[in-house]
């Protein structure tokens, strides 16, 4: 039997065998035959009439689920099969990179692409767009675009489920310009997700808001303290000196925060330049503790560093290097100084099963016993001037920008940072980075 070309784009028929009506009836009878069998019971009915009656009520529900099905199946095979326009335009938005969908000069949905349909997931051929999208200034920018015949842009924001922001072209396709076979007052409405660009303004807003006030806070004492010496403290020489010392601290704070700025955007500049230089790691670790033993006696704490005596070649810049390893071991001795003791371990993941595309790393493990840090705060310890303590972080000279400079070196370098963290019980911040191609070489050799 040849199949007809109504048949390929038509649903089969719904099943009208009497097994299918059986099984969709069952409540019915089953209810039916137990309605009957307690009036056998009770002597009402007697056994033929109860049989007689089950049998009448068995069969009018499944005369009616069969017409039921017929209207069904009749309408299903009436409908008439979509227009060869309204294909043309479903083929096309299907292969558009944004979410489009194409309207009649009713406003009812022509087709919509996948894309389109996860924006407005009630989106239906054939009824109209406002069921879907309750954009009240869309809407109206679909009005104005089809009394007008110009295009209209409107953008909106939608809050569920996630905060969104949209860009809408409305154009309306002159019937010059349609295609033989497109349907007459075509309306194509094109969505722009304009989230990114808001999440990075608003980003570069908080950014801007947060330097001013870190800067402002310094200027200020500057500004008091210059007019208190140009006036009432002018002849008092106990009191110039101490407001100089104060001042000098301002202006130490406020270039700290300036360099801090100015490094965080030459790293961020150039996030997409991996470093090609060989450095020692195993050198720069001792470098630096060595360096900052006058500020750990000052504190009253002690540095134990464990390092390997050989070298460990990483891929990096030793200058941002070493800036991690500095603003690291800085900060477990500012503000875990009670603990009285930080080790520094330099190791390498060792032992881990070798395999294909594993690349080993070098580990730089900085740990305090100081107060620790809640877990509330872990997340939040990278981002731009957050602090877990304002007051304590500005008595410290901290700038707000020590760990987010760690993290975006790092990401540069293509390694990570781990912080491990129980209140009570200290810190620990992990350094995660490549080890070099060939970079454990003098470490094989001197274990040999």
């Amino acid at each position: 039997m040849t199949a007809t070309r109504d048949s390929d784009t038509r649903p089969p028929p719904l099943r009208r065998d009497w097994l299918g009506r059986l099984k969709r009836m069952r409540v019915i009878i089953a209810a039916a035959g137990a309605v009957f069998a307690a009036l056998w019971a009770l002597g009402i009915l007697t056994a033929p009439q109860a049989l007689a009656g089950f049998g009448v009520i068995a069969a009018a529900g499944l005369i009616g689920a069969a017409d039921r099905d017929a209207a069904r199946v009749s309408a299903i095979e009436q409908r008439p099969p979509a227009p060869a326009g309204d294909t043309l335009v479903e083929a096309v938005l299907a292969a558009l990179p944004d979410p489009v969908i194409a309207l009649d000069r009713q406003g009812d949905v022509l087709a919509a692409n996948a894309r389109a349909s996860a924006i407005a997931p009630g989106l239906r051929r054939g009824e109209p767009v406002s069921l879907a999208l309750r954009a009240p200034e869309v809407l109206d920018a679909l009005r104005r675009a089809t009394g007008s015949g110009g295009a209209q842009r409107v953008e909106f924001f939608e809050r569920v489920p996630l905060d969104r922001w949209y860009e809408v072209v409305v154009t309306p396709v002159p019937p010059a310009k349609s295609a033989p076979g497109l349907p007459a007052g075509l309306t194509l409405m094109t969505f722009h997700d304009l989230t990114p660009l808001r999440r990075v303004e608003e980003m570069r807003a908080d950014f801007v808001a947060n330097a001013s006030h870190e800067l402002r806070t310094p200027l200020a004492a500057l500004s008091g303290f210059i007019e208190t010496l140009q006036g009432s403290a002018r002849d008092d020489a106990a009191a110039r000196e101490r407001f100089l010392g104060i001042m000098q601290a301002q202006a130490t704070r406020m270039a700290r925060l300036i360099n801090d700025l100015l490094s965080l955007s030459r790293i961020e500049l150039n996030a997409h330049l991996s470093p090609d230089t060989r450095t020692d790691l195993a050198a720069i670790v001792r470098q630096v503790t060595d360096s900052l033993q006058t500020l750990a006696r000052d504190r009253g704490v002690e540095v134990r560093v464990t390092a390997p005596a050989e070298a460990l070649f990483v891929l990096g810049d030793r200058d941002e290097l070493i800036r991690v390893i500095e603003n690291l071991i800085e900060n477990a001795l500012k503000y875990a100084a009670s603990g009285k003791r930080v080790e520094v371990t330099l190791s390498v993941d060792a032992g881990r099963p070798a395999r294909e595309g594993h690349v080993r790393e070098v580990h730089i493990r900085v740990r305090d016993y100081g107060p620790g840090i809640a877990p509330e705060h872990l997340p939040r310890l990278t981002e731009r001037f957050y602090r877990v303590d304002v007051a304590e972080s500005r008595a410290q000279g901290g700038t707000g920008l020590g760990l987010a400079l760690v993290k975006h070196i790092l990401n540069r370098h293509r390694g990570r940072l781990s912080i491990e963290s129980t209140a009570g019980q200290g810190a620990s911040f992990t350094v995660h980075l490549p080890l070099a191609p060939d970079g454990g070489d003098e470490r094989a050799r001197a274990e040999a």
